[in-house]
């Protein structure tokens, strides 16, 4: 009975860690993919130069892949130790990701007004030597959204004097002068908006990942326990 336990909790496990890894392949495939393709397309913030949406994915991809691959593993040899492993790193990702979440959600204003500030600083390297993935970062932002600045258009005056011809609602050369040809609209607010918008999908996309991962850890664990189990049985 408790063989068959145990073998019918390994081919889950192995199934639902098997999906984990591919899944992982996927997000690791799309960040290279991002990389390759839109490797001009850099961060907006000047603080964490690194974090683009490329790199996102592809941390995010090795990581899954790393943790679904130690679970596979586990799942295939019944190794007590790898499991246990998996279980671990699995409840410490758990764990970062709802503390983060109840930091963002308690401290939502103060990331806000930070991001905004960053934001503005990096302004001031737009179309500067060595800055060509911002530039065009906020050249795309200003473009899709149709927005201008981080707060208004008077960001761009304060770091550069004037604005760029992405501001411009119809490109002419009297368009940086005249304020009446500018988009109105803070990009900042844009985007939030259409982030807020799209948070309906985001949440179950976040719930949905938070479930896969709580059944991991009761896979890992009930493994686990059956491995444990088994080894005294036949002792």
């Amino acid at each position: 009975m408790t063989r068959g336990c145990l073998l019918c909790i390994k081919i889950t496990m192995f199934i639902f860690n098997l999906i984990f890894w591919l899944g992982g392949c996927g997000i690791l495939g799309v960040g290279v993919w991002l990389a390759v393709t839109q490797g001009k397309f850099a961060t907006l913030s000047v603080s964490f130069p690194s974090l683009s949406a490329a790199s996102l994915f592809m941390v995010t991809g090795s990581i899954i892949m790393v943790v679904g691959f130690i679970g596979c593993l586990g799942a295939v040899t019944e190794h007590r130790c790898l499991l246990l492993t998996f279980f671990v790193i699995l409840l410490i990702i758990f764990l970062l990701e709802m503390i983060s979440m109840a930091l963002f959600l308690t401290y939502t204003e103060q990331f806000h007004n930070y991001a905004q500030e960053d934001l503005k600083k990096g302004l001031q390297l737009y179309n500067t030597t060595g800055n060509l993935g911002l530039t065009n970062a906020w050249d795309i932002v200003q473009t899709e959204f149709r927005c201008c600045g981080v707060k208004n258009a008077t960001d761009w005056l304060e770091s550069k004097g004037s604005v760029p011809h992405t501001c411009c609602v119809e490109h002419s050369p009297a368009c940086k002068s005249n304020p009446k040809l500018w988009w109105e609209e803070a990009c900042y607010n844009k985007v939030r908006n259409w982030v807020e918008s799209n948070i309906r999908s985001v949440g179950i996309f976040g719930i949905c990942i938070l479930v896969v991962q709580v059944f991991g850890l009761i896979f890992s664990m009930l493994m686990y326990c059956q491995v444990v189990k088994a080894e005294k049985y036949y002792e």
